[in-house]
């Protein structure tokens, strides 16, 4: 690995020269700066962020990379794992990439450039590939989102059982005409998901149909188009399963503005057990997730990573999920 020591013989200047241009010193002339940077580049030198930094090889950081602040699962899942942070003398970084692929590789940077000790991704947006050799610099833990490609620690959820779950039971009430929905399809938790919904399906020898599945949906704006979709449907389903809760309140906000009745005319679950499940009206059928224990774990795991230095090592702790029946799919006082 280069040393500043390394630059200062390749741009011709001294050691305390190039320490200037690196902290941003005003009395340095811009050809030395380029010759530093130059310098910097070919020998791909990255300075540390701090003093302490240098010393320690630590800084008591680690960045969460999440798509979506404003999703109550991720609200959870950042004040969670704050705490399993602070329990250990951490800061936690708070990054959202908001599905975007450079902003992903923008937030790994923090690894490479040392200004964190780790990195946990709640969500995945490029590659493997292209996020791997990343491991190069740090620690890097999959929390929520999966790759079953990736060489590293995964703390996840029973994603293809709560597709599974939420499916038996709506074919258990006799619905046959199930639409999916879902958010993005690249997603291996949205992928296991659906092959839940798919199981259920196939033991009550009913077809999946493709006019019934949604797609990118995340919000309840979301839902509310969804649901005007499925107005538009020559034959329309009679429930539907959900990514999330938000998306769920969407659909039945949308379906009783035009006058549908839930159950009824349409029952919906939702997915993550987010406090909005409870303050809809009917209130909203959906999963529960253990995002505690799996905040706290990955954390752990983190924690034991930066220790041991084994970046490179498979592992996975899974979680299961819980279905919670409310009243959009079973009406006040009736049960299965």
């Amino acid at each position: 690995m280069a040393t500043i020591e390394d630059v200062a013989k390749l741009a011709g200047l001294s050691r305390t020269t190039v320490s200037r241009v690196i902290n941003n010193h005003p009395y340095v002339s811009e050809k030395k700066r380029v010759l530093v940077s130059n310098a910097m580049s070919e020998l791909g030198y990255v300075p540390n962020s701090s003093a302490r930094s240098l010393r320690s090889q630590k800084t008591e950081m680690v960045a969460l990379l999440i798509p979506r602040v404003m999703n109550p699962f991720f609200s959870e899942l950042i004040e969670r794992m704050e705490m399993a942070a602070a329990e250990n003398g951490y800061q936690l970084i708070i990054c959202q990439t908001k599905y975007s692929k450079k902003k992903e590789l923008d937030y790994l940077n923090l690894l490479k450039t040392k200004q964190v000790d780790g990195i946990i991704l709640s969500s995945i947006q490029n590659d493997w590939n292209i996020i791997e050799p990343f491991l190069e610099y740090g620690p890097i833990v999959l929390c929520n989102e999966f790759e079953e490609e990736a060489d590293v620690p995964s703390v996840r959820l029973d994603q293809t059982y709560g597709g599974y779950i939420s499916t038996r039971h709506l074919l258990e009430l006799g619905h046959r005409k199930i639409a999916y929905c879902t958010g993005g399809y690249k997603s291996n938790v949205a992928k296991s998901r659906e092959a839940g919904f798919k199981k259920a399906l196939a033991e009550f020898n009913v077809d999946f149909r493709e006019e019934f599945s949604f797609r990118d949906a995340f919000t309840i704006e979301d839902g509310r188009r969804v649901f005007q979709e499925i107005l538009e449907l020559k034959e329309k389903p009679s429930a539907i399963f959900t990514g999330g809760d938000e998306v769920a309140a969407g659909i039945i906000s949308e379906a009783k503005r035009s006058g549908w009745k839930i159950p009824e005319d349409l029952a919906v679950v939702g997915f993550d057990n987010q406090a909005i499940t409870e303050l809809v009206e009917p209130t909203i059928t959906t999963v529960y997730q253990p995002i505690d224990e799996m905040a706290r774990k990955a954390f752990q795991v983190m924690m034991e990573k930066v220790r041991s230095k084994r970046y490179r090592h498979k592992e996975v702790y899974e979680y299961d999920l819980e279905l919670i029946v409310r009243e959009s799919t079973v009406k006040q006082g009736v049960y299965v």
